[in-house]
Formats: structure tokens, C-alpha cells, sequence
């Protein structure tokens, strides 16, 4: 076990963990932020994105060594940047989730991309996205993040 500091959603949390225990499981069951998802368990999902210094990252193939000295965002604290707030609202808009298992991840892809392409085109949407979703709500995605653009 290791002592490490970690900087959430600008919050500071300290913990004894494992240094190569994944940082999603950190984030979930050590600092209580289950907005993370865990979802497919061979890192291609992107159910598990979160910021890592203002990148989106696949916590699930990160260890939790790397997580200190880094500022990172999950979904939880999304909503204190204009851009994150306004693509969640969108996506209630427009029902943009079903299971909603997807959706956090889904979130924070979008609000990088938005943040660098304030008016992202279906191919940046379309790149910028990779993320999994089994119920195929991609339209509706696409439908969120136009309309939170003002497309």
C-alpha cells in the first residue's frame, strides 16, 4: 500500500491503494465517485473516460500511481464548465441515452471535443467519440452535441 493524494473535481483526497490497481477502481471504490463506469474490461469501451489535466483517458487502463500529480474530472464534476453543463442538458433534451450505461463517458468525450470545436463536424463527432454504445444511440448523440453547439 502506498499513500497517495489525489486532485478530483478540484477537490483534494488523500489514501493508502495499491500503486498499480486501476485508477477506475480508485475513483469508484476508494473515493466514491461511481459516475465512472466500468464496462467492457478490455480497455476499448470508453465507458470509463475521465480528464486527465483536461484529456480524456481511459481510467481503466491507467494505475492508480498515475493518477497523483495530475488533475483529473470525472463525470461528477462535469458540470462545473459551461460547455460540460450545457452538452448534459442536451443530452436529457434529446434522450440521447437509453441504459445510459454509455453516457459518462459519452459526456466527457463530447465536452473535449466541444471545448476545442465549438461547432464540430460529424466526422471530428464521429472521431473524437470511439465509445461503445450497445443500445446505438449514436444519432441521438450526434443530435445532443449539434444542438448544444447551436447546430
Amino acid at each position: 500500500m502506498t499513500a497517495m493524494t489525489y486532485n478530483v473535481n478540484g477537490r483534494k483526497y488523500q489514501f493508502d491503494a495499491d500503486s498499480g490497481m486501476p485508477l477506475l477502481w480508485v475513483i469508484r471504490d476508494i473515493i466514491g465517485l461511481t459516475g465512472t463506469k466500468y464496462g467492457c474490461g478490455v480497455e476499448i469501451c470508453k465507458a470509463c473516460t475521465v480528464w486527465i489535466d483536461g484529456s480524456p483517458e481511459k481510467s481503466c487502463e491507467k494505475r492508480a500511481s498515475e493518477g497523483v500529480g495530475v488533475k483529473i474530472t470525472t463525470i461528477e464534476g462535469l458540470s462545473a464548465t459551461p460547455v460540460g453543463l450545457r452538452l448534459q442538458q442536451a443530452f436529457v433534451d434529446v434522450q440521447a441515452p437509453q441504459c445510459g450505461y454509455c453516457q459518462s463517458g459519452m459526456l466527457m468525450a463530447a465536452t473535449s471535443l466541444v471545448a476545442r470545436s465549438p461547432k464540430p463536424t460529424d466526422a471530428q463527432i464521429d472521431s473524437a467519440l470511439g465509445n461503445i454504445c450497445a443500445c446505438g444511440t449514436y444519432p441521438r448523440v450526434k443530435q445532443a452535441i449539434r444542438k448544444a453547439t447551436g447546430q
